[in-house]
């Protein structure tokens, strides 16, 4: 069964933007994923965990904590 990783991160360029796509179209077992820069937040679906969403965004320079679906806040991780 796919999991839904959902992470708020600073979506401030479009090069910034450029360089998460390129680093999540790297993990493995993904099915879809999505970048809403009105929202600065990531959705990845597939065989993938929030820590390995995490450690690939931070491979490129970018912080991510879990999106808080209840009130669109950020949650710690």
């Amino acid at each position: 069964m796919a999991n839904i990783v959902e992470m708020k991160v600073n979506l401030h360029c479009d090069e910034c933007i450029r360089k998460i796509l390129k680093a999540i179209k790297k993990i493995e077992d993904i099915e879809t994923y999505d970048v809403d820069t009105q929202l600065n937040k990531v959705t990845v679906t597939g065989n993938v965990t929030d820590e390995q969403v995490i450690r690939v965004l931070q491979k490129v320079r970018k912080t991510a904590v879990k999106w808080d679906q209840d009130n669109q806040t950020l949650s710690a991780t």
